[in-house]
């Protein structure tokens, strides 16, 4: 899952704008972009987690088979170790056999056969949303539209106690469409709540009847009411009735199975650094993933790009100066959770960390970096991409954002590079019943193991880190130039920074 808000600022650490040293030698980046484009496993690894494995949720068989994967996978690659780290999330879930139907009345002229009122029913494709409550099955339930789901539409609609709230959605289209769907729907959830309706049904931004799995909790935890969400064509078909002055009810049954905490695991690799290897650069894709489809544009493709410039670097024979660590994250799509962890974890350790470079959107073609906000380190970052003008990489964005798993490193003050890509046929598949092996873009696929192996090393190659690790009021004070904190206290951010919760604390 990646979420997208550009945020622009000034360079409030100027003194760091021209301080790193030169990049590594380009030969070396060219050995790595040769042994990155020749034949390997990518395809077959893929394969393996996609069309084998599955879906990928956590707490599940499929994801702890994908573990075994990712170790397996890494030691063929050429690792010079493999291990696991393990974390907790709060809860397990899993989706029951959500069933939704809807019914009217309507009026047919009393002379004719059949005259008079005249009850019709359809079924309602709909999926739970993750992570929100069961609801055991109820019958005829009034659907009352809300309409966007603000503040005056509730008021608009009236009394929605007890009843289901039909919320309008905009079609998916662009990375700002999506950022807007997680952003819109915290608030409409709140309003629920608080006006007591019975259950939402959010439209789906897809049309064509794709279904797709999205969470509104933030870190793991049973969201406040049940939620599905239902085929964009059947929650249009209710609007205009609901519209024509015709009532609807439904029958909603939302079986979902919760229990207590999961284990989950990260794997990590490393290449061990040859000349300063407690300093160390990660390279990370996020391995879980949701169930309605198998997981291959989010973020299958990436976790295999993870281990195939693992395998690059290694056929390059580059040995790189600082460690770098071949990271697959876990608990991503509950909220960043294996990410979180992993940061806090190795807190203690990250004024060594030299960089974190993220892959999570898919193959469409890589434009650039977004580096987290760093315009102390876009002058040699501009250096480190060259050798990637060959594959039209060249933008460097000095952008904060939230929603994947560069974002605690963030937090924490370290260097963060995010891989900006063009949308492709992300968006329509994301989340989906249509993310599927076939989707992926393998020749893309290649350039971006390239990418992600050339940026690596060049990072770990440095003669000094590319930047330092700032502090926790730096870091505030970025947010606060940025205008960060709105977008912080949107995804439930903010206040787990103020408490120390989350994020670096000096």
């Amino acid at each position: 899952m990646r979420t997208v808000k550009s945020l622009f600022w000034a360079c409030i650490f100027s003194v760091f704008c021209f301080a790193a040293a030169p990049p590594a030698d380009t030969n070396e980046a060219n050995l790595v972009i040769h042994a990155a484009l020749q034949p390997s496993p990518l395809e077959a690894n893929l394969h393996r987690l996609t069309d084998e494995i599955g879906g990928r949720v956590p707490g599940t068989p499929a994801m702890q088979h994908a573990v075994a994967w990712g170790i397996e996978a890494f030691k063929a690659a050429g690792a010079d170790s493999v291990h696991t780290e393990g974390f907790t999330i709060p809860y397990s879930w899993s989706e029951g056999a959500t069933e939704m139907n809807a019914s009217t009345a309507y009026q047919v002229d009393a002379t004719t056969v059949g005259g008079g009122t005249v009850l019709s029913s359809f079924r309602v494709r709909a999926v739970s949303v993750a992570w929100a409550p069961a609801l055991a099955p109820v019958k005829h339930v009034p659907v009352i539209d809300v309409g966007d789901g603000t503040e005056a539409d509730f008021k608009k609609a009236g009394d929605v106690s007890g009843k289901i709230i039909l919320v309008h959605t905009v079609v998916l289209k662009t990375w700002d469409d999506l950022f807007a769907e997680y952003t819109k729907a915290p608030p409409v959830i709140d309003l629920a709540v608080k006006a007591k309706a019975k259950a939402v049904a959010f439209m789906a931004t897809r049309e064509h009847d794709i279904l797709y799995r999205h969470t509104n909790s933030a870190a793991g935890e049973i969201d406040r009411l049940p939620m599905v969400i239902v085929a964009r064509e059947d929650g249009e078909r209710m609007a205009r009735l609901l519209a024509a002055g015709n009532l609807v009810w439904a029958d909603l049954s939302i079986p979902n199975q919760m229990g207590g905490p999961i284990k989950a695991s990260n794997v990590v690799a490393e290449i061990r650094g040859s000349e300063k290897p407690d300093e160390f650069v990660i390279l990370g894709a996020h391995l879980d993933s949701w169930e309605l489809g198998t997981g291959a544009l989010d973020n299958g493709c990436n976790a295999a790009l993870v281990v195939d410039a693992l395998r690059a670097i290694k056929a390059s024979g580059v040995k790189p100066r600082r460690t770098i660590r071949f990271i697959l994250f876990s608990g991503e799509e509950q909220g960043l959770i294996g990410s979180h962890a992993y940061a806090l974890s190795h807190r203690a350790e990250l004024d060594k960390a030299a960089g974190v470079i993220v892959y999570d959107s898919g193959t469409g073609k890589t434009t650039g970096f977004s580096v987290g906000g760093r315009k102390d380190v876009l002058f040699t970052a501009k250096e480190l991409i060259a050798p990637l003008a060959q594959f039209d990489v060249k933008e460097l964005k000095p952008d904060m954002e939230w929603g994947t798993d560069h974002f605690d490193f963030m937090l924490e003050g370290v260097p963060t590079f995010v891989a900006d890509q063009e949308e492709a046929n992300y968006l329509e598949n994301y989340h989906a019943v249509s993310d599927t092996y076939d989707k992926v873009d393998f020749p893309q696929l290649k350039k971006h193991v390239a990418e992600a192996a050339v940026l690596s090393i060049e990072l770990a190659d440095l003669p000094e880190k590319i930047g330092p690790r700032l502090t926790h009021d730096q870091i505030e004070q970025a947010m606060r130039e940025t205008n960060s904190v709105e977008m912080l206290k949107a995804d439930g951010i903010w206040d787990d920074w103020v408490s120390g919760k989350r994020g670096r604390q000096k």
